[in-house]
């Protein structure tokens, strides 16, 4: 069963940057959408980023991205590490949250979304704080 492990979380300034880290065990990162996402305290959980299926070719872009992160945050896939990354720049209080990663399994059938109930597997989080 996939497992997903969140890493890169911290304590940053505004406008500081930090990468977080989703590195998988027990299956390929390749195959399913990966997304973002992130829950501040008292708030709903949301959809960050997501990058499709490598199984999936389209001359669409393969990142989606929330509208609060556009141009600020930056997915990305290591196949070789089995790892998918979330570059975050120019950091706003407002992004401070608790991040996860998540897998959708049937990827390759359906569309990216950052629609959590897409979304099988899930990381425990990890805690990102944007305070000076």
């Amino acid at each position: 069963q996939l497992q997903l492990v969140e890493s890169g979380g911290g304590l940053v300034q505004p406008g500081g940057s930090l990468r977080l880290s989703c590195e998988a065990s027990g299956g390929s990162l390749d195959y399913p959408h990966i997304g973002w996402f992130r829950q501040a305290p008292g708030k709903e959980r949301e959809g960050v980023a997501c990058i499709k299926s490598t199984s999936i070719t389209s001359v669409r872009a393969n990142t989606m991205y929330a509208d609060s992160v556009k141009g600020r945050f930056t997915i990305s896939r290591d196949s070789a590490k089995n790892t998918v990354y979330l570059q975050m720049n120019s950091l706003k209080p407002e992004d401070t949250a608790v991040y996860y990663c998540a897998a959708d399994p049937q990827g390759p059938f359906r569309v990216a979304t950052i629609d959590a109930s897409h979304y099988a597997y899930w990381g425990q989080g990890t805690q990102v704080t944007v305070s000076s």
